[in-house]
C-alpha cells in the first residue's frame, strides 16, 4: 500500500487529484491545503506527496525544518515548463518526481509509482525547463532584494531588513533588472515571479 498525500490550494483540483489517485489499486490517498496549520504530521505519514508547484512552501518551517522534511515523504511536483525557477526550487527541496500539469492522468500515476520506489521521474516536457533552471541569473542577495520589493517594501525598508546601505540595495536592484532583461523594477518583479524564482 502506497500512502499518498495530495497538497493543492484549489479545492476542486485537489478533490479531482484525490479521486484520480484513489481509483488506483494500492493507493491510500489523503489531502490538504498548503495553508493548513493545524496538522497532525505524525498521523499523515505519507510515502509520497503530490504537490502543486505553487504550494511548494508547504504549511511552513518549524525550527528551520521544512514541512516536507518533517513529513519525510518523497515529493512529486506538478509544474509547467514556463516556471523553471519553481522546478529548480522543487529540485532543491529534494523532489524526485516532476510531472507537467498538462500531462495525462497515467503520467501522474506512473510518477507516483516510480517515486514510491525511490526512483526519479521526470516528465519529458519539463526536462529542458529543469536544465534552464540551473541557470538562475540572480545572486541570492539580488533575489532577496527583488522578493522584498515584490512585497511592496521601499528601498529604505529593504536596506534595514537586509542590513545593507540604501545605495547597495539600489545596486542590487539595478543588477537584477539588467540580468533578467527588465525595463524597470516592476518588470523585474514580474519576470522573476513568472519564472517561479520566488
Amino acid at each position: 500500500m502506497v500512502r499518498v498525500l495530495v497538497v493543492h490550494d484549489a479545492t476542486l483540483l485537489r478533490a479531482a487529484l484525490v479521486q484520480l489517485l484513489q481509483s488506483v489499486d494500492g493507493f491510500e490517498v489523503s489531502s490538504m491545503s498548503s495553508r493548513d496549520d493545524d496538522l497532525d504530521e505524525k498521523a499523515l505519514r505519507p510515502d509520497v506527496c503530490v504537490v502543486d508547484g505553487d504550494c511548494l512552501e508547504g504549511p511552513g518551517d518549524v525550527g528551520g525544518v521544512s514541512f516536507w522534511d518533517r513529513v519525510g515523504a518523497r515529493l512529486v511536483v506538478l509544474g509547467t515548463a514556463e516556471r523553471h525557477g519553481l522546478l529548480r526550487r522543487a529540485f532543491d527541496a529534494g523532489a524526485l518526481g516532476f510531472v507537467d500539469k498538462d500531462a495525462s492522468a497515467q503520467r501522474l500515476i506512473a510518477a507516483v509509482h516510480t517515486v514510491a520506489e525511490g526512483r526519479r521521474f521526470l516528465d519529458e516536457r519539463l526536462t529542458v525547463a529543469l536544465l534552464e533552471a540551473s541557470q538562475m541569473p540572480l545572486t541570492t542577495r539580488e533575489l532577496s532584494v527583488v522578493s522584498l520589493a515584490a512585497q511592496g517594501a521601499p528601498i529604505a525598508e529593504i536596506a534595514v531588513s537586509l542590513h545593507l546601505s540604501r545605495g547597495t540595495v539600489r545596486n542590487y536592484m539595478a543588477n537584477a533588472i539588467r540580468k533578467v532583461g527588465a525595463r524597470n523594477r516592476v518588470d523585474a518583479i514580474r519576470i522573476v515571479q513568472s519564472a517561479g524564482w520566488m
